[in-house]
């Protein structure tokens, strides 16, 4: 599942640094990407969450912490 999520990450934020780990169903997420200037928190939060709703839904995935932030802001 870790390769799955890294891939779909990776698809979504190109060019972005993106550290993973995956524990059984947690996945802890870091995504710095300048796709994030200016955007809110929330909707940075909802972007990457777009990417692994199927994982979400199926229960596949039941706990995720994200972490979005823009360059300057690291």
């Amino acid at each position: 599942m870790e390769s799955n999520i890294r891939e779909r990450l990776e698809r979504e934020f190109e060019h972005a640094k993106i550290e993973l780990q995956v524990e059984g169903n947690r996945a802890s997420i870091r995504v710095i990407s300048e796709v994030f200037d200016g955007v809110p928190r929330v909707k940075r939060q909802q972007r990457v969450y777009g990417c692994l709703t199927d994982f979400i839904q199926s229960g596949e995935l039941h706990a995720v912490t994200i972490e979005a932030k823009s360059p300057e802001e690291v």
